[in-house]
């Protein structure tokens, strides 16, 4: 008869998408994972797979959790700047926030550590990008043929342009302890709608 786990596997899931996203892929050992855990190196293995396997399932989960609202956000009814705007700008403000700003995005952090190597990893993080590219090129595009952008403005390129630029504030807000630079940055790329 098979044993039954004595873990919730959705808890030890969300602890180890915490210790990956404080400490990265590479500084996290299976000792820190069995020991922040609570639960064996067997057991994780038997639930998880190995370590890579298991990063990839804490990014898995976090992509589905992290951004709820942001299809909601881009495309509801009305003008489409503002909702553009107002995410830009809490991106910004929470890169800058000291707790936000000690992990950073894990989908970033992904990025920068795992994505010139990794494959996998890599078109996760592509795969989230697109994403938010797709939904602020719509939201662009509404707007430009709702007259709130100018018609010489590509929604495309704009869209491509803002994901860089929020790419760059999650790794700025991260690494620096001048939040003016952050939102400085903001607010130009920002004026760059109007």
């Amino acid at each position: 008869m098979a044993r039954t786990k004595e873990f919730d596997p959705q808890a030890a899931l969300q602890a180890a998408l915490e210790l990956f996203w404080a400490r990265g892929y590479e500084a996290t050992t299976m000792a820190d994972l069995v020991e922040h855990l609570g639960i064996g190196r067997a057991s994780i293995y038997a639930t998880f797979g190995n370590k890579h396997e298991l990063y990839l399932r804490a990014l898995d989960r976090y992509l589905e959790t992290r951004e709820p609202g942001l299809v909601e956000e881009l495309s509801a009814p009305g003008p489409a700047l503002p909702a553009v705007r107002a995410l830009v700008r809490r991106f910004a403000a929470e890169a800058t926030a000291d707790r936000e700003r000690l992990n950073g995005c894990f989908v970033t952090n992904s990025a920068a550590e795992l994505g010139p190597h990794d494959t996998v990893v890599a078109r996760r993080v592509e795969l989230s990008w697109e994403q938010i590219e797709t939904l602020l090129h719509g939201a662009l595009a509404r707007a430009r043929a709702g007259g709130e952008l100018p018609d010489d403005r590509d929604p495309k390129a704009l869209a491509r342009m803002l994901l860089v630029l929020l790419q760059g504030i999650r790794v700025v807000g991260k690494a620096s302890s001048d939040p003016g630079r952050v939102l400085d940055a903001t607010e130009q790329a920002l004026a760059l709608l109007d």
